[in-house]
């Protein structure tokens, strides 16, 4: 019996530039370029730990911007430039990276700190300032399962500082984005990346949302103790507002029209920002006014519209103000959005606000831990107290009827 003829498999041929070296290769289409550097190359720097582009542990640095080879084809890089952190040995900023790293204790196991140290270089390249939040949004795509990132964020915050102190400038510009191996400074990229900035500011999040239709709503009312023309008066200075919003807060008003901003939220030592774009409108006559707009963190996003009114109260001198919210959640941040939790949340949330605009209207400065300086808005310690308002008022009935 004749054996059974083998097709051999296909090859694509590679020829690319690693650490400064040129290299010609025979590929096969699928091989990924973590799989080519490591067993191909001997390159075993570059770590896999998910092999889902999540963890940050394979990344590396092609045309000279940090990207995922376990996620990249190798032979899609033909014509690249590669740096491994192998690459890295002779590099200065690299250098400094690692000598902070070891001086805040910024490593243990160690997996996951050859990524690390290419997004760490990446960040001091262009942060203009030791920022703690951009940094940590910097290295949100590089998962560590020791240290718990106050190291790294303090050793990446040291070289930048110190750098800076230096006279060393960030990098200049916007940083160029592509395809891999697209060779992202040619002037056709130029003329994509122009083309696709005008096609995002047509889809800005303020025009996206004018139709929508949410899909929870709820009604807060709280009292102020100032005329209502006054308040809504208040009402019309966004950024005056935002400082009386406990976590928000306003980046650019591009016209009276629309604001650019977001609300920050912090869990223990989770931090992250929603920002996004809001069209507003007001209505003189009613007293009345809509906020609509939408943001993202990333992997979650929020569309959310608020209609208020100022009103009259039956006492003279003091104002209702009555918000109808609605809102859609999407991504991870949806399965806190139940509907009685985001009302209960929103309630204590309004206390605050009304507060702090009677605070402001007051002349009197806002207190830092309920303002949108305080190091931003926390649930957790929202939720805790609409726990404990519930356990006591539990209490006092049961009191109330042991009483009888």
């Amino acid at each position: 019996m004749n054996a059974p003829v083998r097709t051999p498999a296909a090859v694509t041929a590679l020829d690319l530039t690693v650490n400064g070296r040129a290299v010609s290769r025979a590929v096969k289409p699928r091989t990924h370029l973590a799989d080519f550097l490591r067993e191909d190359l001997n390159l075993t720097g570059t770590h896999l730990g998910c092999e889902h582009g999540v963890c940050g542990a394979c990344t590396v640095l092609l045309d000279g911007e940090p990207a995922r080879s376990c996620l990249t084809f190798a032979a899609v890089c033909s014509g690249a430039s590669v740096t491994t952190i192998e690459g890295l040995d002779d590099d200065e900023l690299t250098a400094e990276l690692r000598a902070a790293f070891t001086r805040e204790h910024a490593l243990q196991c160690g997996f996951c700190t050859p990524g690390m140290l290419v997004a760490a270089r990446d960040l001091a390249l262009r942060l203009p300032e030791p920022d703690e939040r951009r940094i940590r949004v910097g290295l949100a795509g590089n998962l560590c399962r020791c240290t718990g990132y106050l190291g790294i964020v303090r050793a990446i915050q040291s070289v930048i500082a110190e750098r800076r102190g230096r006279g060393v400038a960030p990098a200049a510009g916007e940083r160029p984005l592509g395809s891999v191996g697209a060779h992202v400074g040619s002037e056709r990229a130029a003329i994509s990346r122009a083309a696709d900035r005008t096609a995002a500011e047509r889809s800005s999040p303020a025009v996206a949302v004018s139709e929508f239709v949410p899909a929870h709503t709820f009604e807060q009312r709280f009292t102020v103790a100032f005329p209502a023309e006054d308040v809504f008066a208040l009402f019309g200075d966004v950024r005056a507002v935002a400082d009386c919003l406990p976590g928000a807060f306003v980046e650019a008003t591009p016209s009276p029209e629309r604001i650019e901003g977001g609300i920050r939220v912090k869990l223990g030592p989770i931090a992250a920002a929603f920002r996004g774009a809001a069209s507003v409108s007001r209505d003189e006559a009613d007293r009345a006014g809509r906020i609509l707009g939408a943001g993202a963190d990333g992997r979650s996003g929020a569309q959310g519209e608020i209609r208020y009114r100022v009103i009259d109260d039956a006492t003279p001198g003091i104002s209702e103000v009555v918000l109808t919210v609605g809102y859609t959640l999407k991504g991870p941040l949806a399965q806190f959005g139940r509907p009685g939790l985001v009302r209960d949340v929103a309630g204590r949330l309004t206390a605050d606000f009304a507060r702090n605009l009677e605070d402001r209207l007051a002349g009197r400065d806002v207190p830092e831990d309920r303002g949108s300086q305080s190091s931003g808005l926390n649930p957790l310690r929202l939720v805790t107290g609409l726990l404990f308002g519930r356990l006591s008022s539990w209490l006092r009935r049961v009191r109330s009827r042991s009483s009888r």
